[in-house]
């Protein structure tokens, strides 16, 4: 199978190849627009005037910038219609951006401790899920616990999920990463493996090489989130790339939260000639500049990036996917098909 796509013709050929998203915050797909949609709804105040002063507020410095607008956000969130159509709306933008798998991240913490019942919460997401499952994307749903809060806090959260065990696919670790070391929820993430529960954990963005690890060895994550700071610890690459222990890559993110100055500074190069198992994402993508094809245009114009890359890093997608192996093979089966028939031009 040859993957050779000419230049004009590799933007076509990102838009339409089969891929899965495994790092995506509902919450951050909270568009200004539908943020004012849902305030007048809920007859929540917005300390904006219109959608444009919002959206010139997405300026941030660093990663707890945007996190103290990103929490303050989600009030307009109340209800399951609330979240439903938040997630609707982001499984039709990924549908059209060739995902055929999606593994969603939600943060129960933020709209409990505002009143909103964990119910609500995941029967307006589930119903989402179902309808994007009905009409041809794969979905799961990984509830993310926040590590700036005490690990009893998460411990709560968890005991307020078990009767909706069955609608879960896994849980991670988000939000402030400096000064929250994987080491701090131990306990709780060894309850979540003997529930069964997938194991993920952001690492490795704004803290050091050394949270990987702790992801890794302390929490059992099977992925980790972000992880780009591994390029500081040779012998972790090299215990990534042996292990296969995916990275889900964001690179707008990357870029808007000055881990990286510029698109032409990303890791992901070098991470890709080390042999990592790397995927794209889009992370927070209302806050950040881009839906996951956007993610993938601006690295490939930046970085040089040709279609072989594009099929390496979609298959990596699909195969660091919570899949069953039928489906997963199903999917890969498709990416195939996808480079084969696809018009060169």
């Amino acid at each position: 199978m040859d993957p050779q796509v000419a230049r004009d013709r590799l933007p076509a050929f990102l838009q339409g190849l089969p891929k899965a998203e495994l790092h995506l915050h509902i919450e951050g797909t909270l568009e200004p627009e539908q943020s004012f949609a849902l305030a007048a709804r809920n007859g929540v105040a917005l300390p904006y005037a219109s959608v444009n002063e919002l959206r010139a507020a997405y300026a941030f410095r660093d990663l707890q910038s945007f996190l103290d607008l990103y929490y303050a956000g989600a009030a307009v969130l109340k209800t399951a219609r609330d979240f439903h159509d938040l997630a609707r709306a982001y499984l039709d933008r990924a549908a059209g951006d060739g995902v055929v798998r999606a593994e969603i991240f939600f943060d129960p913490q933020t709209h409990t401790a505002r009143g909103v019942p964990l119910g609500e919460v995941l029967d307006g997401l589930t119903r989402a899920c179902d309808e994007a499952r009905a009409g041809g994307v794969s979905t799961g749903l990984i509830l993310c616990f926040l590590r700036h809060l005490p690990e009893a806090e998460a411990f709560a959260t968890l005991e307020e999920a078990l009767p909706y065990r069955d609608r879960l696919l896994g849980v991670g670790l988000d939000s402030s990463e400096r000064g929250h070391p994987p080491e701090k929820f131990t306990r709780v993430f060894a309850r979540c493996r003997q529930l069964g529960l997938h194991v993920v954990a952001h690492a490795g963005e704004e803290g050091p090489a050394s949270y990987i690890a702790g992801a890794l060895d302390v929490l059992g994550a099977e992925r980790i989130d972000h992880g780009v700071r591994c390029v500081e610890d040779p012998t972790l690459v090299a215990r990534l790339v042996r292990d296969r222990i995916p990275l889900t890559v964001c690179p707008l993110s990357n870029v808007r939260l000055r881990v990286f100055t510029r698109m032409e500074d990303h890791v992901m190069p070098e991470l890709l000639r080390a042999g990592a198992m790397i995927t794209i994402n889009s992370d927070d993508p209302a806050f950040f500049g881009g839906y996951v094809n956007r993610n993938f245009t601006s690295a490939f114009e930046a970085l040089g990036f040709d279609a072989a890359v594009a099929v390496r890093l979609a298959r990596n997608s699909l195969e660091a996917a919570f899949l069953e192996p039928q489906e997963r093979a199903g999917l890969l089966e498709r990416l195939d098909a996808y480079v084969e028939t696809f018009d060169r031009g």
